[in-house]
């Protein structure tokens, strides 16, 4: 089957109305639209997102971190509305310019770091708190390359597979077949590297599998897209296992439920200030 034809032009203009679901938040330039601060709490750690993939990874290391015992982790999440325009204020531009979320402020530090891109948010915490991340220098490596491995995946799972199978206005069947491939190819790499291994580096739970399984656990569990039937995901045992495994930690379940906006009542806590609000605010209680 052939889908019709395009010929782009000499010099391509954007059609702000060409976009589908997203047109009103993505434009083919930077910088603020306008003015607004963002709020700041009372904890060492300021996070600014929404409970997308990207976003989940944060939470969940912060919940992680906070159930070892690593009391300077506390933080407060600030809701970052995407569908809105949140990140295109000001205060979130100067924070993060390429205005994606999550970002973060760590003000334990003098001065303070402001940090960008769920990668080096993670990497940033697990430095800080050495946790997470292996000592040995030779796991240490291969924890890095499993997390740039997903920082580099993602946009072929999100905005290739991802848009053209479930957000683009028109389906077409030459881009949804190439991103699936690829993403196929991606759970047969998962899966061959959790054959042999209880964690993606071994034995160890480190931030490669925070990384992942926001991403990759979401999709196996058909969390997003609802592609799980059109991808075979039962034949990806391995995955399957490893997804199931993280999701069970209480942590992880914690992370998924922070900044959420979506799904049942119970499991949103648009935001979160303290450990108790996961008890006292979430959307159901609310109501």
């Amino acid at each position: 089957m052939s889908d019709k034809t395009y010929t782009p032009p000499k010099v391509w203009k954007w059609d702000a109305d060409n976009g589908g679901q997203f047109s009103n938040i993505n434009r083919p330039f930077a910088g603020a639209t306008h003015e607004k601060e963002l709020p700041t709490g009372k904890h060492p750690l300021q996070l600014y997102s929404l409970a997308t993939p990207n976003g989940v990874k944060v939470t969940i290391m912060l919940e992680e971190l906070l159930a070892a015992g690593f009391t300077g982790a506390e933080y407060d999440a600030h809701l970052i509305k995407i569908m809105d325009g949140d990140q295109f204020g000001s205060g979130f531009v100067e924070l993060n310019p390429n205005s994606k979320i999550p970002a973060l402020i760590d003000k334990s530090s003098e001065p303070e770091i402001p940090i960008f891109e769920s990668g080096a948010i993670l990497l940033h915490l697990a430095e800080k708190f050495k946790y997470f991340i292996p000592i040995d220098p030779a796991k240490r490596v291969e924890c890095l390359s499993w997390l740039f491995w997903q920082v580099g995946t993602g946009p072929l799972l999100g905005g290739g597979f991802g848009h053209f199978y479930a957000y683009a206005p028109e389906k077409y069947q030459y881009p949804i077949d190439r991103y699936t491939l690829e993403v196929k190819r991606q759970l047969d790499v998962l899966d061959r590297q959790l054959k042999h291994n209880e964690f993606i580096c071994g034995d160890q739970y480190t931030i490669a599998d925070m990384a992942i399984y926001p991403w990759y656990g979401a999709l196996i569990n058909n969390s997003i897209y609802d592609a799980a039937e059109f991808l075979s995901v039962n034949t990806y045992t391995n995955v399957l296992r490893w997804a199931e495994q993280i999701g069970e930690r209480k942590a992880v379940q914690r992370g998924r439920m922070v900044n959420r906006t979506w799904g049942e009542l119970s499991e949103q806590l648009h935001e979160r200030h303290d450990s108790s609000d996961f008890d006292t605010r979430t959307q159901d209680k609310l109501a």
